[in-house]
C-alpha cells in the first residue's frame, strides 16, 4: 500500500514489533478472562481504515480502532524472522466479516484453509472498545497434526544433534522433547504448556515409535508461538513447504 510504502525502516521494524506483542501478551477483555496471566502487557493503538499496522511498543493494554484492508500483506517478526504474518480477508475462522492475521513459518501467503498455518490473529474489531489478548488466537488444528509428524519424522531420521545428546544423557527413560521458547533450568521439568511431547530412551537411542503427544501443548502462550530446536526446525520448515505445494 502506498501508505506502507512510505514509512521509514524504523517505523516499519516497530510495526512488525506491534504484531508480536499481540502473541506475546494476554490482555483480559472485558467480561472475558485471557488464557493465562502475563507479568506484563503491551498496547497497541490500530490506524482507521487501515489494516493494523503496529508502530510502538506500550504497556497495560492493547487496544484496536475499525480497520479494514484492501489488499494482502505479509510481514516478518524482527524477533523472530522464521516467523511471518499474512494479512487475510474475511472470512476467516476468525470472523465471517473481519481481517485476520494468518501466521506462518512460511514467507509466501497461505491458501485460506493450508494446513500450514499456525493460527490466527484477528486484525481489526468491530468495536473501539475492544481489547485483544492472547485468548484471540485461533490455533489451526490442522498444524498441530504437521508438527508432530515432523517432529517424530526427524527423530526417526537423527535430524536434531540437541536431541540425540538429550537421550545420550538421559541413558534410559521418558524424554520429553521441549519447546525452545521456554527452556526449563537444567534437571527440571519444563512447563506443561511446553512439553511438546514425551518419547522412550532406550541406551541413549531414541525411540520414535514411543513418540506421544502431549494435549496440554500450547501452540501458542505468552512467550510466543512455537519454537524448536535447529534440526527439528528445519524438519517442520521442509514438511510445510512440502505440504503447502500440495495444496496450491
Amino acid at each position: 500500500m502506498a501508505r506502507l510504502a512510505k514509512l521509514g525502516q524504523a517505523e516499519a521494524n516497530s510495526m512488525h514489533a506491534r504484531l508480536y506483542a499481540l502473541t506475546r501478551t494476554a490482555v483480559a477483555r472485558p467480561q472475558a478472562r485471557p488464557i493465562s496471566s502475563l507479568s506484563a502487557a503491551y498496547r497497541v493503538s490500530f490506524r482507521p481504515a487501515q489494516y493494523t499496522s503496529p508502530s510502538r511498543l506500550h504497556s497495560n493494554r492493547i487496544t484496536r480502532q475499525r480497520c479494514y484492508s484492501t489488499s494482502n500483506e505479509s510481514f516478518t517478526d524482527p524477533s523472530r524472522p522464521d516467523l511471518h504474518y499474512h494479512l487475510v480477508e474475511p472470512p476467516t475462522l476468525l470472523s465471517s466479516e473481519l481481517p485476520a492475521f494468518a501466521l506462518s513459518f512460511l514467507s509466501t501467503p497461505p491458501s485460506s484453509n493450508s494446513s500450514t498455518v499456525i493460527g490466527w490473529l484477528p486484525a481489526a474489531t468491530s468495536s473501539t472498545n475492544d481489547e485483544a489478548g492472547l485468548n484471540d488466537f485461533k490455533e489451526n488444528p490442522k498444524f498441530r497434526i504437521l508438527l508432530h509428524e515432523a517432529i517424530q519424522n526427524g527423530l526417526r531420521e537423527k535430524v536434531d544433534d540437541i536431541q540425540i545428546n538429550g537421550a545420550v544423557q538421559l541413558g534410559n527413560g521418558w524424554m520429553h522433547v521441549h519447546d525452545e521458547r521456554n527452556i526449563p533450568a537444567l534437571g527440571r521439568i519444563g512447563d506443561p504448556d511446553d512439553i511438546i511431547a514425551t518419547v522412550l530412551v532406550e541406551d541413549g537411542e531414541i525411540r520414535p515409535e514411543t513418540y506421544q503427544a502431549m494435549p496440554s501443548y500450547r501452540i501458542c502462550t505468552s512467550d510466543g508461538p512455537t519454537q524448536l530446536t535447529e534440526g527439528l526446525a528445519q524438519k517442520l520448515q521442509a514438511l510445510l513447504e512440502e505440504r503447502a505445494k500440495a495444496e496450491r
